[in-house]
């Protein structure tokens, strides 16, 4: 049967770390799903054209969470992916890009603190949602707090660290800091 266990697991070492230290966004791809190639672990190892990637640098509180949801009754079962992310500074630039944003339903490669990264959305892409926020008093955030929401009939691919970048397969736009 196609869904029977292969594996077990014993309990790992305490060295992985949570957050996320980057987010590739990728203006929707149809078919992005047939177009990469896997290994057999089921890795993203490549993709058949270069994909733009648009680089948003992470820190502080930023995160990725997938949760799957199952029914007996239905026989159904998917994925939920959560993309939660605080950009600092409000900019005129940026303002028009993340309006952008939310009109499309980009897919997201989420870098972890752990060197991992993971395709959210592959098939039908994120929605999301811009909040600018002003803050109230002098400590508080002026920037833009985002989220993201893939459902996806599997949970997010890993990606081959070493075609991030390499230009025959993903070519990286660097943003700025305004």
């Amino acid at each position: 049967m196609a869904c029977d266990l292969t594996l077990g697991r014993l309990e790992p070492c305490k060295d992985a770390v949570g957050g996320i230290t980057a987010l590739y966004f990728i203006n929707y791809t149809a078919g992005l799903l047939d177009s990469a190639t896997f290994s057999a672990d089921e890795e993203i190892t490549a993709f058949d054209s270069a994909l733009t990637l648009y680089e948003y640098n992470m820190k502080g509180p930023n995160g990725l969470e997938e949760a799957n949801e199952n029914s007996r009754e239905t026989g159904t079962s998917f994925w939920t992916q959560t993309i939660t992310a605080s950009l600092k500074k409000l900019s005129k630039e940026y303002r028009k890009e993340l309006k952008l944003m939310a009109y499309g339903r980009p897919q997201v490669i989420v870098k972890d603190y752990n060197g991992h990264y993971l395709l959210c959305g592959i098939e039908n892409g994120v929605e999301v949602s811009v909040s600018p926020q002003t803050g109230a008093a002098m400590g508080d955030m002026s920037g833009y707090a985002l989220a993201g929401v893939g459902t996806e009939k599997q949970p997010a691919y890993f990606v081959d660290s070493t075609i991030i970048g390499d230009t025959t397969n993903t070519v990286v736009v660097v943003g700025t800091n305004t």
